[in-house]
């Protein structure tokens, strides 16, 4: 189904071969990665890029930060097309008036600094992009981690807020170059096998290993031309899951067909490799071996096909239950109670957001069940269209009416299921998604509370067949179905009348609007001389991420409200960490004020004069996680911790990029410690490094650091800092991104 290839290969006469018409270096500047990112590139080094985007999006969790973060730091107008989207946080009854309030907040910065407004239920932000943004070899930048075109020929990024900050400020978004991997599909997917089944074997063949980490996949091969643009976008939507930085397709008349559909057919271009290109490392995908799959909680990657899940559901299942009751102590879980009557059995189905709610998903689901039921148990099946626009076309061909009569529901573009903040479950139950993610808590339960609830990812057609079966988890390609192939039509009307387009049109005199729940960041302190740091938190799980750090549902609502929300850091992981990072900066403020606590003093006094360190060493909390940041890029997950008072994350190695980017962005030292190390230190134990100023002034890598132990002893720990820029350098010693674009203001 999918082989994993760790030797470098050629691509030459459309196929992969070892024979070497030119050397790598050569065959590197034959892909296409190469020449959209060396487009982009400012810095006149192809190996250092700075790349300017042609364009960016936020949804309504990032964007207020986002701009607030820019307008601090000087912005007047927006640079390029910046498109605000409204789909994260569409439930107006979680937090009062707080969700709308931010809505305003967009509109009335999209008119005062010249951007697009896609008002709330419209679309969600990656099919506004693939319908409006995405064009054959663009960059595009998003401040949510699925921002993939790569099917539309767009080189698109995810990234933390501060990321786009700096785009706004008419900076770069600075990388070395990439690897890049080549992914050849054969074959055809056979009937009943989505684009979730594919991508879900994808991420399972690839993630643990990290074997794409930080890469750009590049799509080719024979099998592309006989995939649908939609099944090409659901692949490629969850390729940001294998952990690469990026994606490109080659492209082809379908590709020009779903531009010239959405009116934008001068955006065409073929792309493909030229003869000769050098890939670092390539995958091979016979699509026509690809089987309906099935992800069990926590991880997509956490994948079987459905059949080898039905055979073996007892032990799958209750391995599933012993990892829950780790991570929740407090829930009573059972899921091996879904195996009964000959099968195993959903309490729920959701098709939604950027990987599910498209056309070509939704109407084959509607082919499943048309003149079928859901039964009237306890199953229940809602269906998220991605956009108006295809809800439209859904309910002109009658796609809409048989999955009604089905008793599926049909609710509006949202982006809720994926990440907890719509259709939750009940207590125990097991729900069936074809959305991108179902890490802890995707679902909205709350196991503090002694709640318990998982997601599975499936593909549509799967979840139609079992919806068709009254929940009971069956395969697509096992029931009998006609799947009718239908045009799609692309109605723009709606966003003509709906969606503010204000590129290029900034007005200075509009007043933002800011509800009460927008708040401005708090100040923050540049690096000091010295560095201590009280671990608050130290996990040991193989990967943490980004929805434990700080929480998805609805905690986002308080987004806009750095102090608030940082109240709800590791809160579902860690619940004790936020009490030890509020005393430890409590500590650091007493500090600054000339009275420190006798017990800081007395730490310091076990590495040196505690009166000359008082005053040149800065009281910080750490977390040390063995591989933090898997999964969204909401900065959230850095800066709720630097608000709380965090100088450092200590780890192995961080599970992104962008949440490395982000941790740097808010001054957060990014400190690694070699993969041999054991780190037997717990939370309350502290980690003095001397001289850290000047270790990041002139760029040292390799960091001495002394561990002071609760129980009074201590242990020497190197600490690692790699592959800094010039311009990281300068964040981390200003204190945080905002400090660095206040400190240079007159430059700008």
């Amino acid at each position: 189904m999918i082989t994993l290839h760790e030797n470098g290969v050629f691509y030459s006469q459309g196929v992969p071969t070892e024979d070497a018409p030119l050397s790598p270096a050569e065959g590197r500047q034959r892909t296409m990665a190469w020449r959209i990112l060396q487009a982009h590139n400012t810095s006149g080094d192809p190996e250092k890029l700075k790349i300017r985007f042609d364009a960016m999006l936020s949804h309504d969790i990032t964007y207020v930060g986002i701009i607030q973060q820019a307008r601090a730091s000087g912005m007047k107008e927006f640079p390029i097309p910046y498109a605000l989207t409204n789909c994260h946080n569409s439930l107006c009854a979680v937090g009062g008036t707080i969700n709308e309030d931010d809505h305003v907040f967009g509109l009335s910065a999209a008119k005062k600094y010249g951007g697009i407004y896609v008002p709330a239920n419209q679309s969600v932000i990656h099919s506004y992009a693939r319908e409006q943004m995405a064009g054959c070899g663009k960059m595009i930048l998003g401040s949510d981690s699925h921002t993939r075109y790569g099917a539309l020929g767009t080189m698109a990024v995810g990234e933390g807020g501060p990321e786009l900050a700096k785009q706004l400020l008419k900076n770069t978004w600075d990388v070395p170059y990439p690897k890049v991997v080549l992914v050849y599909l054969t074959g055809a997917p056979r009937r009943g096998v989505g684009p979730h089944d594919v991508a879900i074997a994808l991420v399972k063949a690839t993630f643990a290993s990290g074997f794409v980490n930080n890469c750009v996949l590049e799509f080719a091969g024979p099998g592309i031309a006989g995939l649908p643009m939609d099944y090409r976008n659901g692949i490629d939507v969850m390729t940001t899951e294998t952990t690469c930085l990026s994606s490109i397709w080659t492209t082809d008349e379908k590709t020009e067909e779903f531009l010239r559909t959405h009116g934008r057919g001068e955006e065409y271009r073929e792309l493909r490799p030229e003869d000769g290109a050098f890939y670092d490392k390539w995958i091979e995908i016979d699509l026509s071996r690809v089987e309906p799959m099935i992800a069990l909680p926590f991880h997509p990657s956490n994948a079987w096909t459905i059949r080898e899940f039905l055979d073996n559901a007892g032990d799958l299942l209750a391995g599933v239950e012993a990892d829950a009751r780790k991570r929740y102590p407090k829930a009573q879980i059972h899921l091996t109670d879904k195996i009964h009557d000959g099968g195993v059995w959903a309490d729920q189905g959701v098709i939604a957001g950027c990987a599910g709610g498209l056309f070509d998903n939704i109407t084959e689901a509607a082919d499943i069940l048309r003149r079928q039921s859901c039964g009237d148990g306890y199953f229940t099946l809602d269906v998220y269209p991605t956009s108006v626009p295809v809800s439209l076309e859904l309910t002109r061909i009658g796609a809409t009416a048989e999955l009604l009569e089905s008793g599926a529901i049909i609710k509006p573009s949202f982006c809720g299921p994926c990440f907890g903040a719509g259709d939750v479950p009940a207590n125990n139950g097991l729900s069936l998604r074809h959305t991108t993610r179902n890490f802890p808590n995707r679902e909205g339960s709350k196991p503090a509370e002694g709640q318990f609830a998982g997601v599975c990812l499936m593909d549509a057609r799967s979840i139609a067949a079992t919806a068709r079966n009254g929940g009971r988890i069956t395969p697509a390609t096992e029931v009998d179905y006609v799947p009718q192939a239908h045009p799609y039509h692309f109605d723009g009307g709606v966003y003509q009348r709906r969606v503010y387009q204000g590129f290029g049109h900034a007005d200075s005199s509009e007043e933002l609007r800011m509800g009460p729940n927008i708040t401005d960041w708090p100040r923050m302190q540049p690096l000091a001389e010295n560095l201590l740091v009280e671990l608050t938190a130290v996990l040991h799980d193989d990967v943490t991420t980004t929805d434990e750090l700080i929480p998805s549902g609805e905690t986002s609502s308080y987004r806009s409200n750095p102090l608030r929300l940082a109240e709800f850091t590791l809160s579902r992981r860690e619940p004790a960490y936020v009490g030890r990072a509020k005393a430890v900066a409590e500590a650091e403020e007493r500090r600054l004020a000339g009275d420190a606590p006798e017990a800081l003093r007395a730490l310091l006094a076990r590495v040196g004069d505690a009166d000359a360190l008082v005053k040149t060493t800065q009281f910080g909390s750490c977390v040390f996680a063995n591989k933090p940041g898997d999964g969204s890029a909401r900065e959230q997950a850095a800066s709720c911790q630097k608000v709380l008072g965090g100088f450092a994350n200590i780890c192995y190695e961080f599970a992104t990029k962008r949440y490395r980017s982000n941790c740097i962005n808010w001054g957060i030292l990014p400190f690694t410690i070699d993969k041999e190390i054991p780190f037997p230190y717990e939370a309350g134990d502290c980690v003095f490094v001397p001289h850290i100023r000047e270790a990041i002034r002139t760029g040292a890598e390799d960091i001495p650091a002394t561990v002071l132990r609760a129980d009074g002893t201590s242990a020497p720990l190197l600490l690692h800092v790699r592959g800094l820029t010039v311009e990281e350098q300068a964040i981390l010693l200003d204190g945080c991104l905002m400090n660095y674009y206040a400190n240079r203001v007159d430059q700008m």
